[in-house]
């Protein structure tokens, strides 16, 4: 069930905007977390975007805002919560390679980036988004890096995704893979581990896109992607191109 190509889709995706971004959407207040919402108030179609440990970069609110209108035959509402109120981890902890920057990494994803923990948070989440903006009826997701792990934990049973993807995944484990219930795309970077990657994709039962991009690193389509790099922003665009096209057929 493995899918492959692309469509027209993926060739709407306009050129990233190098430099400051000015995003689209809005924030909201959801019983006191912060959401970024993008897209056109008469989609019926959502993405619910689980951000990267560094939280609203640039890169990712441009993102949502590529994922909500750049395919103008199926246009999407986009939401981005606001997993850790305020306090990302500061992108100068990374890359770990202090006992100092290792230590505020652990308690990082051990406290507030916790995968259980904010798993257990998206169901009413939705729930919560579904009665703000009841002219939704389908959800799909998007994990950018420590996001994907969440993604996957998402995708179990009882999901309340129509399809999903991860980008850059962090933490990707195979014995996730065989319990996802909903079609979903992978796009990993140079950085992921390839054996981890590939038994991943062998476990999925479901239908499935994984792509790597063996010249990226981790975090090019969120919070790590140079987009002043004319290859890094090629490969922007055509990841959010893939995003496109996947959500296109299954959402």
């Amino acid at each position: 069930m493995a899918q492959q190509g692309h469509s027209a889709a993926c060739c709407t995706v306009p050129p990233a905007v190098v430099g400051e971004y000015k995003p689209k959407g809005d924030y909201i207040d959801l019983d006191g977390m912060k959401v970024y919402v993008t897209g056109p108030s008469a989609a019926i179609s959502a993405i619910f975007i689980i951000y990267d440990i560094f939280g609203y970069s640039p890169q990712a609110l441009q993102g949502a805002d590529i994922l909500a209108y750049a395919n103008e035959s199926k246009q999407y509402r986009v939401f981005m919560p606001d997993f850790f109120y305020g306090k990302p981890l500061p992108q100068s902890v990374f890359p770990p390679d202090t006992d100092e920057k290792k230590k505020r990494m652990g308690d990082f994803f051990g406290g507030p980036a916790a995968p259980p923990a904010n798993a257990a948070k998206v169901p009413e989440l939705v729930k919560k988004l579904g009665e703000k903006y009841s002219e939704v009826k389908k959800w799909g997701s998007v994990g950018m890096c420590w996001g994907g792990k969440i993604v996957s934990l998402t995708s179990q049973s009882g999901t309340p995704w129509t399809a999903a993807a991860e980008v850059h995944p962090a933490m990707v484990d195979p014995n996730d893979a065989k319990g996802i219930k909903v079609p979903i795309v992978l796009l990993p970077s140079k950085d992921e581990n390839a054996e981890d990657v590939e038994n991943f994709r062998k476990n999925l039962s479901v239908e499935h896109r994984v792509e790597t991009f063996w010249d990226q690193v981790h975090g090019w389509m969120a919070a790590r992607g140079d987009l002043k790099d004319e290859k890094v922003k090629k490969e922007y665009e055509r990841g959010y191109g893939i995003l496109l096209d996947f959500f296109g057929k299954h959402l």
